[in-house]
């Protein structure tokens, strides 16, 4: 947070009636382990660690206004929730260092994202010094036949999502040989063309889902993020084929 469904790492698309991704409990302080009575955790163990949350809803916003999805529909908005996601609470002006944008543009923006609700002004900080944090943990929208415009904008909002990550895919091609081998290796690309009813594209696209959100906890919660992570981008994107001339 799209023909049939928008990537499903941060945003989500359903064609049918919206089931919520189970969204984990951030976890909970570590159990101490070996530990002697009376002994006091060390200054900067992982016994310390408290949950340091992203956004203040876990759960994915349902989009139903065109009016907000179009708000949404822009790449420098998307990118700024993305790092928000990853980076936590932020600035314009750290916005700006880390989108290689000016804290003007960025505090536009950022303004706009508080005005339809994905953003909300964190503690600390006045002016553009104040900090900015996610209301939401990605974003979820269902394609309404009977809602031109929600259809349309719909649409405008899953093709801005499609050209990032595709974007992102060919800087990944291009740039790979700099990653150390351990992330090439892991690294995966899966294509498909396989015969399905509507039926099961649709239980496909939720299983798909379900799969995706397994580490999500570590989304919200930065202290959740174990030692030699890093951010990986994943999409999935399934709809029909034009009919071949045969008909297949």
């Amino acid at each position: 947070m799209t023909a049939a469904r928008a990537p499903r790492s941060a945003h989500t698309r359903k064609s049918a009636a919206h089931k919520p991704a189970h969204v984990p409990d951030p976890p909970g302080p570590p159990k101490e382990s070996g530990s002697e009575p009376g002994s006091e955790p060390v200054a900067g163990t992982v016994e310390e660690l408290k949950p340091k949350l992203v956004a203040r809803d876990p759960g994915r916003r349902q989009l139903t206004d065109p009016v907000v999805m179009r708000a949404l529909a822009h790449p420098v908005r998307i990118a700024l929730l993305e790092a928000l996601l990853r980076e936590g609470p932020l600035t314009a002006t750290a916005a700006a260092a880390i989108l290689d944008d000016s804290p003007g543009n960025m505090s536009w923006h950022l303004n706009v994202l508080a005005k339809y609700g994905f953003v909300e002004e964190a503690e600390g900080g006045r002016g553009r010094s104040r900090p900015w944090r996610l209301v939401n943990l990605g974003t979820s929208f269902t394609d309404d036949k009977d809602d031109p415009e929600l259809s349309v904008a719909a649409q405008t909002f899953s093709r801005v999502i499609i050209e990032r990550n595709n974007e992102r895919a060919q800087r990944w091609l291009d740039e790979r040989r700099s990653y150390p081998q351990k992330w090439r290796k892991a690294a995966f690309a899966s294509f498909s063309v396989t015969y399905l009813t509507p039926e099961e594209l649709d239980q496909l696209g939720e299983e798909m889902t379900e799969l995706m959100s397994k580490y999500r906890d570590r989304s919200l919660d930065m202290n959740a993020r174990p030692a030699g992570s890093r951010a990986v981008s994943i999409s999935a994107v399934g709809h029909p084929l034009p009919l071949s001339p045969s008909g297949n």
